[in-house]
């Protein structure tokens, strides 16, 4: 008797759908710290340098803005869309992100360490460094970028989906990862391989990492 092959129970990201009626364009000259601002669109402005520790933006629109060296520390974000962000130094530690969408974007260090990401997907950007340790990521899709290091140093993934992706090195130490899609993209090095457990890999991937299972093994190949 024949069994059936397995089927893998792994769930992909769950978005909500993101709608935006009634935005109030906004140039951001009076945007501070702490504030409070929703229902507004911010076209083309100049955030760079300024200090947003702490604001909360809510059902915003953001295009071509730029956030380069912009504090963002501690800043919430809920049902956001955002189109060509520029930023050579993204600072958003410790940061909330629900219900967000960021598309054709060029960023240099993302700094979101100990953050939490809850339905959000980033599709169609290129980005140096992003530092992802020690935070909470539910359900986030990333499509169609190039990222030259994503770091997920002891951070907590549940439904994560990596689609069409050019990755040049991953590090997983310390992850706990569940119910993460790898599949349909590419990786140059993977850091601490025992931190892939609960990843979906396919064929040939694991035919690339099969000299680094087996050095990790200790495994003598001839």
């Amino acid at each position: 008797m024949v069994n059936a092959p397995r089927r893998s129970k792994r769930r992909g990201p769950q978005l909500d759908r993101i709608i935006l009626d009634n935005l109030l364009d906004n140039d951001g000259a009076l945007v501070g710290r702490g504030d409070d601002r929703e229902a507004e669109r911010y076209s083309r402005v100049d955030f760079s340098g300024r200090d947003f520790t702490g604001t909360r933006f809510a059902e915003c629109e953001f295009h071509g803005v730029d956030l380069n060296t912009t504090v963002l520390r501690g800043s919430t974000w809920n049902e956001c869309i955002a189109t060509e962000l520029h930023a050579a130094v993204f600072s958003a530690p410790r940061s909330s992100w629900r219900d967000v969408r960021i598309e054709h974007s060029r960023l240099g260090s993302v700094e979101l360490y100990d953050s939490s990401l809850r339905s959000v997907q980033l599709d169609g950007s290129k980005l140096d460094f992003v530092n992802l340790r020690n935070a909470t990521l539910t359900d986030v899709l990333i499509s169609n970028c190039i990222i030259d290091e994503l770091d997920l140093s002891s951070a907590t993934v549940q439904r994560l989906e990596l689609r069409d992706c050019r990755i040049g090195t991953l590090d997983v130490a310390g992850a706990r990862l569940s119910d993460v899609d790898l599949r349909s993209s590419d990786f140059l090095a993977i850091h601490s391989l025992e931190g892939l457990k609960g990843a979906t890999i396919d064929d040939a991937q694991l035919a690339l990492l099969a000299p680094l299972l087996a050095a990790q093994l200790g495994i003598i190949v001839e």
